[in-house]
C-alpha cells in the first residue's frame, strides 16, 4: 500500500463500479483525489462529454494540489445490438461517451501533465475491445477505439514522462453488468458467461482498481502502450471440460 503517497489523481465515473473502487484503492494508497461522474457523491457532477466541464474538473486537480500525476478514465456505458437494428442516435450515445469522453479528459489531463513532465493515464476498456461479442456492435467498437486512443497517447507523449495504459476487464460486478444478467430471460446468458470465466467467478471492482493503482505507480514505470487484460481468463481459450477441477 501507499505506493501512491502524494499522487494526484483524476478518477471519472467515480459515482459507482470501477471509477468509485478506483477512488477508495487510490484513497487507501495515499493519492489525493479528484472525482467526476454525473450523479453520486463526486467533486464535479458533469458529463465526460461536457469539454468545458472537464478541463474546469482537470484546473480544480491542478489548483488544488499543484499538478496532476494520474487520470484514470472509467466512466462508461452498455450498448449496441446487431448492425441492422441500431439506431444512430444509440451509437452516437455510446461512442460519445465510451470513446469521445475519454479522448476529451485525456486531452486536457496531458496538457496539465505535460506541464509537470511526467504523468500516467490509465482509460477502462474491456475485452469486447479486443474481441468480438455477438450484438456487441457500439460498444465493442467504442472500446476498441479507447485502446487504440491510449497506444496513440503513449506514442506521442512517451518522451515527456507521460505513460498510457489500457485494462481490458472482463465480467465486472459492476451496476452495468449487474443490470444485464440479472434482468428477466437473461439466465443462459449468465450462466454462459460465467462460464467462460475460467476463475469460475465474475470479477469484483476493486480487483480491476489494484490494476489501475499499479498502473499509476512507480511499479509500473516501464509500462505504456499496454492493453492489460483482467479477465479472469477468460481470452486464455476454450475450456471443453475434458478434466474439470483437480
Amino acid at each position: 500500500m501507499a505506493q501512491l503517497t502524494d499522487r494526484v489523481a483524476l478518477i471519472t465515473g467515480a459515482g459507482s463500479g470501477i471509477g468509485k473502487a478506483s477512488v477508495e484503492r487510490f484513497r487507501a494508497d495515499g493519492a489525493k483525489v479528484v472525482t467526476l461522474d454525473i450523479a453520486g457523491d463526486v467533486d464535479h457532477r458533469i458529463d465526460v462529454r461536457d469539454e468545458d466541464g472537464v478541463r474546469r474538473a482537470v484546473e480544480d486537480a491542478v489548483e488544488r494540489f499543484g499538478h496532476l500525476d494520474t487520470v484514470v478514465n472509467a466512466a462508461g456505458v452498455a450498448g449496441g445490438g446487431p448492425v441492422h437494428l441500431v439506431d444512430i442516435e444509440e451509437w452516437e450515445r455510446v461512442m460519445s461517451i465510451n470513446l469521445t469522453g475519454t479522448f476529451l479528459v485525456c486531452k486536457h489531463a496531458t496538457a496539465a501533465m505535460l506541464q509537470h513532465g511526467s504523468g500516467s493515464i490509465v482509460n477502462i476498456s474491456s475485452i469486447e475491445g479486443i474481441e468480438g461479442t455477438e450484438g456487441g456492435s457500439a460498444y465493442n467498437a467504442s472500446k476498441a477505439g479507447v485502446i487504440l486512443l491510449t497506444k496513440t497517447i503513449a506514442i506521442d507523449y512517451g518522451l515527456n514522462g507521460i505513460r498510457a495504459n489500457a485494462i481490458c476487464p472482463g465480467g465486472i460486478r459492476t451496476p452495468l453488468l449487474l443490470d444485464l444478467i440479472d434482468a428477466p430471460g437473461m439466465e443462459d446468458y449468465k450462466s454462459t458467461m460465467l462460464g467462460a470465466h475460467k476463475l469460475g467467478r465474475f470479477g469484483e471492482p476493486d480487483e480491476i482498481a489494484s490494476v489501475a493503482a499499479f498502473l499509476a505507480s512507480d511499479d509500473a514505470s516501464f509500462v505504456t502502450g499496454h492493453a492489460l487484460v483482467a479477465d479472469g481468463g477468460m481470452t486464455a481459450g476454450l475450456r471443453p471440460g475434458i478434466f474439470g477441477a483437480f
